[in-house]
């Protein structure tokens, strides 16, 4: 979804108020993304829970 907006990891980072390295890291599944993250992501896509953690397919 960030791709698809033409957002950086930095400015996502940024608006969660996170390390762009950090943010890289849950990107690539590398380090869990705390729920409270999901939910400010989620607001910010103006989309669901289910959508992000991939349990739907309709946004």
């Amino acid at each position: 979804m960030r791709e698809d907006n033409d957002l950086t990891q930095k400015q996502v980072a940024d608006m969660l108020m996170c390390d762009q390295s950090l943010y890289s890291k849950y990107e690539r599944g590398e380090r869990e993304i705390p729920l409270s993250l999901l939910i400010m992501l989620a607001d910010f896509y103006e989309t669901s829970l289910d959508y992000l953690t991939y349990r739907v397919n309709k946004k």
